[in-house]
C-alpha cells in the first residue's frame, strides 16, 4: 500500500481479469460486429476469440496486435503496474510471437491519488517491459474515475509460428505452466485475509513472463496456445475447445493451484466473476458428481496474469513439460487432453 493516498483497491469496483465482461455479455455485444474476413492478410481476428490479432505481411512477417488494461488487483503501485504489464504482453507470447513495443493506457482519479502513486505504476510498467526488452514507446492518459493501467503491445512472428486456439486435435495433451487461484487470493486482499508469504507467491506468478509461448510455437508439436486469464480456466478452455471443434476432459487432480487457492476458496473468498464466468458458460461443463460449489467457482476464478494452456502431441508431452518447468514454470503440469466430439469441457476427479 502506498502512504501517499488510499488503498489502490479500495478505488476499484474490481480488479486485475475479474473486471472483464462476463464471456455471455461480451458475446452478445460482439455477436453483430462487421466480419473481417474479406482482409486476407488478417489471419486471427474477432472470429475464435483469440488472444490477440494477427496481420500476415509477407511471407517471413506477421504483425501482432493486442489490448489490456484493468483496475487494480493490489494495492502497491509499482506491483499493479508490473501485474498489468504482464499480463498485457502475454496475448503475443500466447499467439506464439515476440513483443517488440509497447504504448501505455492509463486513466487515473486524479484528485485522489498523488503524482508520486501513479508514477510507480508507470514505473513498474516499464520495468516489465525492460525485462521482455520492449520500449513503452508512447501511449494515452486520462483522468478517470477509477485507476486504470495497461498496456498496447505490437509482436511480431514467422507466419509458420502463430499458434491459434483453434489448432487442437484430437489426442492431444494439455499442459498448464501456470497455477490457479489468482482471483481467489485477490479476494483475500480486499478484505485483508490473504496468509502470510501469498502475496509474495501471487507476486511472483503474475509478474512472470509467458515468454515460453515464442518457444513453443518454434515447435511443430505444439498445435494450439492460449492464456488463462479472466474467463478462467474453464472460459478459455472452452473457447479453445469450440474454435477447434473439439472437446476437452480436465482432471482436477491435476490442475496445479496456488499454495492457499482451494483453502481460502472453502472459506468463501471468492470474486463475484466466478459468478458471472460460471452463468455464462457452465451449460457446457460436465462436472463431478457431488463437486462443491466453493471447488467449480475455484475452476471459474478470473486469472490475472495468468499461464498458457498448451494443447501438443501427446508423445511429446513430458519433454515438452520439463522443458516448460526447466524455464521456471514450477507449477506447470498436464492438465487433460483434446477428444472428438461436440466442444465442451468435461471435468474428471
Amino acid at each position: 500500500m502506498d502512504a501517499a493516498g488510499p488503498r489502490l483497491t479500495e478505488l476499484a469496483h474490481g480488479g486485475g481479469c475479474g473486471c472483464k465482461l462476463a464471456p455471455s455479455v461480451l458475446q452478445q455485444l460482439l455477436g453483430n460486429s462487421t466480419i473481417a474476413s474479406p482482409f486476407a492478410q488478417l489471419l486471427v481476428g474477432n472470429e475464435m476469440a483469440d488472444d490477440a490479432a494477427v496481420w500476415q505481411i509477407d511471407d517471413n512477417t506477421c504483425i501482432i496486435a493486442t489490448t489490456d488494461f484493468f483496475m487494480p488487483v493490489v494495492d502497491d503501485p509499482h506491483d499493479f503496474g508490473r501485474i498489468a504489464a504482464t499480463n498485457a504482453i502475454s496475448d503475443i507470447y500466447a499467439m506464439g510471437g515476440r513483443p517488440i513495443l509497447a504504448l501505455a493506457i492509463l486513466g487515473m482519479p486524479i484528485s485522489k491519488l498523488a503524482p508520486e502513486t501513479i508514477a510507480r505504476i508507470l514505473d513498474g510498467g516499464a520495468a516489465v517491459c525492460a525485462e521482455a526488452g520492449i520500449p513503452i514507446a508512447g501511449g494515452h492518459s486520462i483522468d478517470s474515475v477509477e485507476p486504470i493501467y495497461g498496456l498496447a503491445v505490437i509482436g511480431i512472428c514467422h507466419p509458420d509460428q502463430v499458434r491459434r486456439n483453434s489448432g487442437a486435435r484430437a489426442g492431444d495433451a494439455l499442459i498448464l505452466t501456470k497455477g490457479l487461484g489468482v482471483g481467489i487470493y485477490s479476494a483475500a486482499i480486499k478484505k485483508n485475509a490473504l496468509p502470510d508469504g501469498c502475496y509474495e507467491e501471487m507476486i511472483g506468478t503474475t509478474t512472470l513472463l509467458n515468454r515460453i509461448g515464442a518457444e513453443l510455437a518454434a515447435d511443430p508439436d505444439v498445435h494450439a496456445l492460449t492464456d488463462v486469464t479472466g474467463f478462467g480456466i474453464l472460459g478459455h478452455g472452452l473457447e479453445m475447445a469450440r474454435a477447434s471443434g473439439l472437446s476437452l476432459v480436465l482432471n482436477l487432480s491435476n490442475i496445479p493451484f496456488l499454495l492457499q487457492a482451494e483453502a481460502l476458496a472453502e472459506q468463501g473468498f471468492i470474486t463475484g466473476a466466478s459468478g458471472r464466468n460460471w452463468a455464462s458458460y457452465g451449460a457446457d461443463v460436465a462436472l463431478p458428481s457431488g463437486l462443491p460449489d466453493w471447488q467449480r467457482l475455484l475452476l471459474a476464478d478470473p486469472q490475472t496474469s495468468g499461464g498458457l494452456l498448451v494443447a501438443c502431441r501427446p508423445e511429446k508431452a513430458e519433454a515438452l513439460l520439463d522443458r516448460i518447468r526447466g524455464a521456471g514454470y514450477s507449477l506447470a503440469r498436464i492438465v487433460g487432453a483434446v477428444l472428438p466430439g461436440e466442444p465442451k469441457i468435461t471435468v474428471v476427479p
